[in-house]
């Protein structure tokens, strides 16, 4: 089974070497037949020269450039359009995301699931140098989406988790633009009758630049896409399902 590993990546040049580095180093110990796209989010800075640079070290790097419309959801959706694994992760640029779990997770996976979910809040999660207003916020709102969808899962918002390609090309079409394309992507999942487990995995807070994540800007865009699949759960009748051999 080969990984795609997608990472979306704007102005992430101080952390993006770190990144491939450390997961290429990983994946290549333990002998998983993977590929890493990077997706250049139209970067301002010098992103696509020290990516492009890193392709003589790492034989398994390819990039792609989304020049726009930008955004973290444009750019992941790029990856999910282009990956040619067959199963995919997306995994954040600024090394936030262990390259240990990303094994653990594929293992997990060929076990017949058609998702590996992550949660930071269960036994065995980790978080370093959580923001405390961002924790608040994080709890408020997966506590609603587990209410509302009556799911024990309570980590919705966390970006690190893996998909069959059948399962992604089984929950298109994607509609977020933004960071609400981590909530999406697992509501449309378990909706539509994907299997999934939930393993615990790390988040460390990045060492360099600054999140892009933008609060204010992202509570309309979770709630509407919360909306969308709520709608899709109580009205679709199952349309979109799943359909099982």
């Amino acid at each position: 089974m080969k990984l795609s590993i997608v990472i979306p990546a704007y102005n992430e040049a101080e952390s993006i070497g770190e990144t491939l580095h450390a997961i290429y180093d990983k994946l290549k110990t333990t002998n998983i037949n993977h590929q890493i796209l990077v997706i250049n989010d139209n970067s301002k800075d010098n992103t696509l020269e020290v990516i492009s640079s890193l392709q003589k070290l790492i034989p398994t790097l390819e990039v792609i450039t989304n020049k726009s419309p930008n955004g973290f959801g444009y750019a992941v959706r790029v990856g999910l359009e282009n990956f040619d694994g067959d199963c995919v992760a997306v995994v954040m640029a600024d090394l936030s995301d262990s390259p240990d779990d990303i094994v653990r997770f594929y293992h997990k996976m060929q076990e017949g699931y058609d998702c590996v979910f992550g949660t930071r809040w269960s036994k065995g999660g980790k978080v370093y140098d959580y923001p405390t207003h961002k924790l608040y916020l994080n709890r408020f709102f997966n506590n609603i989406v587990r209410l509302l969808f009556g799911i024990k899962y309570n980590d919705i918002t966390n970006a690190f988790k893996m998909y069959k390609r059948e399962t992604i090309q089984g929950i298109q079409p994607f509609l977020s633009p933004h960071f609400n394309l981590t909530v999406e992507l697992p509501l449309k999942a378990i909706i539509r009758g994907y299997t999934y487990t939930v393993l615990p995995n790390s988040w460390t807070n990045r060492k360099h630049g600054v999140s892009k994540l933008k609060i204010r800007e992202m509570g309309s865009r979770y709630f509407f896409i919360l909306l969308y699949c709520l709608i899709e759960k109580f009205f679709a009748r199952g349309d979109f399902n799943k359909k099982w051999d």
